[in-house]
């Protein structure tokens, strides 16, 4: 029996990909143990967002070899698929498996085993229509499960390699998403979370009337699961026939990512996005008219190529107005491939830091506010674990905002659903 140890870097759907290409592992006999010394096949899936992301993939392909000379050691996912016109990677590694490959990880893994020679499955991304057959029946969570119904993306935004790193929008059929979630249900899961490379496409490649909306009335009518979460989602499907439509289904979450980037419309020009700032204030407010206090959640970056004070002031100007629940603030990172990696006045990362931090301190404050909201409430809490908070052990689980819970209770509430009023703000855990 062959020790495999496993390593994801980057986003959810890598994340998602990594467990099932695990579940595929130990379903044909192989040991899974932990990333440390001691396993025969090292398998990393990488990623390659930024040239950050590039390095951390390099360093854990070379950490695995340090560990075990004589493993074999797998470097799968965005990274390779990016290098893959280069002849060779990087010497540490044994066997490449680009995107949409990792279908195939035990044959390939068996076909090195009987040749010992270095194998490289790497398919042009860029012009396959195929949705890669991968699925799961439990996850390393035991409330939540994440489920990738999309890959590819469309955007070409002038920051972004995943374009060219994961190919074009192909969308998992319907009934394919339905069994895996069904599954999941039977085997105990409340939650499933929605995820995709771009999930707003979702079923534009698909013949039919499929969308990310009849996926959704879909899967509301699996019995068992009384969770769906969306992953991240951009401003323009939020239209009033949506938004009408998913307010009507109870297991919806009220919880919205909304990719922003930049509150400057100047700056939103040059990253390539598709809306300006005041689409995407409209659209907020159109789920604040349907949702009671949704829980909105976004994403910016700082110090893009040609951010001026003027600019960035825009953007914070924009972040006050929305008062998102949680900002993740970004510095711009250069990413060698990209349009803007080239653009002309790059920011120092000095001022970079300090916009980072001036946003930062912002968002906690818009945290805050928001979840002060709740005090005095009653909120149903989805229970997932015990911890240790503040040297007292608690329950700790999860509204439909997403919002971290701690609860008194006796007994396994594991999985549990139970409702909870909010007395006090230590309640909410940080």
């Amino acid at each position: 029996m062959k020790k495999v140890a496993l390593h994801n870097l980057g986003c959810k759907v890598n994340a998602y990909e990594t467990q099932a290409m695990q579940e595929m592992l130990e379903q044909a006999g192989y040991d899974i143990v932990p990333f440390q010394e001691g396993a025969d096949i090292y398998i990393i899936n990488t990623c390659t967002v930024t040239n950050i992301a590039d390095r951390k993939s390099r360093q854990m392909l070379h950490r695995a070899r340090k560990m075990n000379p004589d493993a074999v050691v797998v470097a799968a996912g965005c990274y390779v698929q990016a290098q893959a016109e280069k002849q060779e990677i990087d010497p540490c590694i044994d066997v490449v498996i680009g995107n949409n490959r990792k279908q195939d990880l035990l044959a390939i893994l068996k076909a090195y085993e009987q040749e010992h020679s270095e194998q490289k499955d790497v398919i042009d991304i860029n012009h396959t229509n195929e949705y890669e057959t991968l699925s799961l029946s439990k996850t390393g969570e035991h409330t939540r499960a994440y489920i990738k119904v999309q890959d590819g993306c469309n955007q070409f935004c002038s920051y972004c390699i995943i374009p060219y790193a994961r190919g074009r929008v192909r969308s998992r059929k319907k009934s394919d998403v339905v069994e895996e979630v069904t599954r999941l249900a039977q085997n105990g899961y409340r939650e499933v979370v929605l995820t995709g490379i771009h999930l707003s496409s979702y079923g534009i490649d698909l013949e039919g009337e499929e969308s990310l909306l009849t996926l959704l009335e879909a899967v509301h009518e699996i019995e068992g699961i009384q969770r769906i979460r969306l992953g991240s989602l951009e401003p323009r499907i939020i239209t009033e026939e949506f938004v009408k439509k998913i307010v009507n289904m109870p297991k919806i979450c009220p919880h919205f990512h909304l990719s922003l980037q930049s509150g400057c419309d100047e700056t939103l020009k040059r990253m390539n996005r598709r809306y300006d700032s005041k689409e995407f204030l409209e659209k907020c407010n159109l789920l604040r008219k349907y949702f009671e206090n949704p829980a909105l959640t976004t994403d910016v970056i700082v110090g893009f190529p040609g951010e001026t004070q003027e600019e960035f002031e825009e953007t914070k100007a924009f972040l006050e107005n929305i008062q998102f629940y949680e900002t993740h603030i970004f510095k711009y990172s250069k990413r060698e491939g990209t349009k803007a990696a080239v653009m002309e006045h790059q920011i120092p990362e000095q001022e970079k830091a300090r916009r980072s931090a001036i946003l930062i301190e912002l968002g906690e404050k818009n945290k805050k506010e928001y979840e002060k909201k709740f005090l005095g409430k009653t909120v149903e809490v989805l229970v997932e674990e015990k911890a240790n908070i503040n040297g007292e052990e608690v329950w700790v689980g999860h509204t439909k905002e997403y919002m971290k819970i701690a609860l008194e209770g006796d007994g396994n509430l594991q999985n549990c659903i139970l409702n909870v009023q909010i007395d006090r703000e230590e309640q909410i855990i940080h």
